[in-house]
């Protein structure tokens, strides 16, 4: 039998219903994660998909954020929600969260609702260490967008009595998530910038952040916002140089900004643009949780 990462609940939660909306990797980390007395459903637009969330003890509903009529159903039906759909990829505002929140409160709203946003909403910072207080400076659409989504998210905790929190996430990682390791990069080659020109990354294990989401369903305040980071501090070349040796692989080539701006992507160049260090403080002192990988070093020891 799963247990709660919390602990044991009051009989009051035992008849919790968890809605998930993108239930994606972390989204099924999470339902892992609740305990097993906790009827979880999940909000897919892909019919394909239920028998997959089925198996995983998942009660699939079909909808789509994008299609306010196919969300009636989600009424009244979840005691607390976990929302981790990505704003639409163009646009200035975030109309997926107007439409789940629009269709939450069409009766007894949830008594909670969880929303991942993104550390993006700070923009550059220059190294500093950034706690949650700091005003949002987001420098790229994508992060302008998780903006608009997180006020929409305050707001309609405000006005419903819908106890909301938010959690600002950054680079999420873990061996057995697709694409979750420098490995693939560090293979094709693809350089990094000079230690003068370099950034501070944030990270935090796919695990740590699953249970992060399911203490913030039971412990997050309302209104409050939450960075589930990890106590790595690490510039972005010196994160690649780590994984290299732990992989047995070559160190990325480090090139400087200009020669960046010249060989690297548009979505690269922006991650390679933004320096902060995010203090977790809070997700330990009130989320009161326990990282299992605390250093990227031990997390990524465990892939192949």
């Amino acid at each position: 039998m799963l247990t709660s990462p919390l602990g044991a609940l009051p009989m009051r939660f035992r008849r919790q219903r968890v809605l998930i909306i993108g239930c994606g990797d972390v989204g099924q980390r999470a339902a892992a994660a609740l305990p097993a007395r906790v009827r979880v459903l999940a909000l897919t637009s892909t019919p394909g998909r239920r028998a997959e969330l089925r198996a995983r003890g998942i009660t699939p509903l079909l909808g789509n954020l994008d299609d306010r009529a196919t969300l009636h159903r989600l009424a009244g039906l979840a005691t607390r929600v976990l929302h981790l759909a990505p704003p639409p990829g163009e646009g200035k505002g975030d109309p997926r969260t107007h439409a789940l929140l629009s269709a939450l409160r069409r009766r007894t709203p949830p008594a909670a609702l969880v929303y991942g946003s993104t550390s993006g909403v700070y923009g550059d910072c220059a190294g500093e260490w950034v706690a949650e207080t700091r005003p949002l400076r987001a420098g790229t659409p994508r992060a302008q967008r998780r903006v608009a989504a997180e006020r929409l998210v305050r707001f309609h905790g405000r006005s419903s009595g819908m106890r909301t929190s938010i959690l600002r996430i950054p680079g999420i990682y873990a061996p057995d998530r697709e694409g979750g390791t420098p490995r693939e990069r560090l293979q094709r080659g693809t350089p990094v910038l000079r230690a003068e020109d370099d950034v501070y990354t944030n990270h935090i294990h796919a695990d740590d952040l699953a249970r992060a989401c399911v203490a913030a369903l039971w412990r997050g305040a309302a209104q409050r916002v939450y960075h589930a980071s990890d106590d790595t501090q690490l510039k972005m070349g010196d994160y690649f140089d780590l994984a290299a040796r732990l992989y047995g692989l070559p160190q990325p080539r480090r090139i400087s900004r200009q020669e960046a701006k010249e060989q690297l992507s548009p979505m690269l160049l922006s991650f390679m643009s933004e320096s902060r260090r995010m203090d977790n403080t809070r997700l330990k002192r009130e989320l009161r949780v326990v990282l299992r990988y605390p250093q990227v070093t031990g997390g990524l020891r465990q892939g192949p």
